[in-house]
């Protein structure tokens, strides 16, 4: 009896032994976590994760060459934030051309493919400007091998179908990345993106301009507009005592006065970029009648008065640095104002950016880019939006491009989306987006595949007249 109770107990102590061994090799041969594989990348580093329902949310630096056609002079630390769903879900590649939120969001067609999100601060906005900083190295190719890089590197992770997309200068810079990398994206959605191909001529923003909505609507906006002129000595006088309030200086605009100038001038572009045709009514109908508080908290309220401080200005000194050296800069008339009221007229970027950083425009820049998207797009879907001014100098497609479009969303201004569009070009849309992410069904029936989050998919906003 003792013999067998021996022999039970030594066959169960090699049955828990290979159970432990077992146990321990399925553990070993599991996947890594997803922060173990993101880290184990070279040049990333983890700045934080923040918690988000369903997802994995982590901010991360990642080094990159200064000068991608000379990597060895130099690096910076370029931010990125990933928004983690499953390895098995195709990528969202996002940038907004400007600095990167570290806050989760959700970008359209992150909802419609209910993917990853990867999203990367442009070069230049702080953290991520090299130090001392080149500014010669910035422009369009740097940016997008920037963008080659990070994809290179998280591919290996995400190696489903990646789709790039971003808004007005994010629009813009995925424009870019797919001109310079074309093989990498598997589809591009560019949402509000301005193609400014002839820097000199901007016609076609005045014929918008003199059409965009209701005569009524115009009418009002283009008296407030002139009222603030006529009325440009008092309301200087307030904009003195508002900048000395807030400790604002106007050194790069060169004065009080030409800066007060330039927020009244960006007043009826800015209430169409950010503006519906429905907010008129918040527009003083009678501006010659107007209290000078009533004229003053209309334009403070669309255009914003510090926009032209050197505080201000100083976060998006790399926009306005582009726009003067390869993006171009659109230069608008005002026939409803008279010339003596105006004493400078619509600013260059030259004059928003430090004298100390030099600028020299390229021409041949975004020629370049507009032949070839007409004669080369491929899986490139374009949203623009009604009454947009950013979008009266839209991309357009010709005969050599392949399974693109160009749609614009009736009545929307410059947050356009893929939801605004009528019912045959949504769907059309939202298919082309699953097809090329590689997750469209017949089941799916072109719909979002991912159940909108009202924090999640919130838009985003530039209170600024920047694209």
């Amino acid at each position: 009896m003792a013999r067998k109770t021996l022999r039970w107990l030594l066959t169960l102590a090699l049955l828990m032994g290979a159970l432990g061994t077992a146990t321990a090799g399925a553990a070993t041969a599991a996947e890594p976590d997803i922060k173990e594989r993101l880290l184990s990348i070279p040049g990333m580093s983890l700045i934080e994760e923040k918690p988000y329902p369903g997802y994995r949310f982590f901010v991360l630096n990642y080094t990159q060459p200064v000068d991608h056609r000379y990597p060895s002079k130099g690096t910076f630390q370029q931010r990125l934030t990933v928004l983690h769903k499953d390895v098995s879900r195709p990528a969202v590649f996002y940038t907004s051309g400007y600095s990167v939120s570290t806050t989760p969001s959700r970008r359209e067609p992150t909802q419609i493919v209910d993917g990853n999100q990867i999203s990367m601060e442009y070069r230049f906005f702080t953290p991520s400007r090299p130090q001392p900083a080149d500014w010669t190295k910035l422009d369009i190719w740097q940016a997008a091998s920037d963008q080659h890089r990070i994809f290179k590197a998280l591919n290996k992770v995400y190696d489903k179908n990646w789709i790039s997309t971003g808004g007005s200068k994010g629009g813009m810079t995925a424009t870019y990345y797919e001109r310079f990398y074309p093989r990498d994206m598997a589809g591009v959605v560019a949402y509000v993106a301005p193609n400014d191909v002839v820097n000199d001529e901007d016609a076609a923003y005045d014929r918008f301009f003199a059409e965009v909505g209701t005569k009524e609507c115009r009418d009002r906006l283009n008296a407030v507009q002139r009222e603030a002129l006529v009325r440009r000595e008092p309301l200087t006088k307030r904009y003195a005592a508002y900048a000395a309030e807030h400790g604002y200086t106007f050194d790069t605009v060169g004065s009080l006065d030409k800066a007060y100038e330039a927020v009244v001038l960006d007043y009826v572009w800015g209430f169409w970029q950010y503006s519906l045709l429905s907010d008129c009514d918040t527009i003083p109908a009678d501006a010659a009648q107007a209290g000078d508080e009533a004229i003053w908290n209309s334009i403070d309220t669309i255009t914003g008065f510090a926009s032209y401080t050197d505080q201000g200005l100083e976060p998006y000194t790399p926009y306005y640095y582009q726009a003067g050296t390869q993006l171009g800069a659109a230069t608008i008339q005002f026939p409803h104002i008279e010339r003596k009221l105006i004493r400078y007229g619509y600013l260059p970027p030259r004059h928003f950016v430090p004298r100390d950083i030099p600028m020299r425009f390229q021409s041949w820049a975004m020629r370049d880019v507009d032949t070839w998207v007409r004669h080369n797009a491929r899986h490139m879907l374009f949203v623009n939006g009604e009454n947009d001014p950013w979008s009266a100098e839209p991309f357009r497609v010709g005969k050599g491009a392949q399974d693109s479009y160009v749609f614009t969303a009736p009545g929307a201004n410059h947050g356009a989306r893929v939801a605004g569009l009528v019912d045959t070009e949504r769907t059309l849309a939202t298919d082309r987006i699953q097809d090329w992410a590689g997750v469209a069904t017949e089941a799916d029936g072109a719909k979002p595949l991912a159940a909108f989050d009202a924090k999640l998919d919130r838009a985003e906003r530039e209170q600024q007249l920047r694209p």
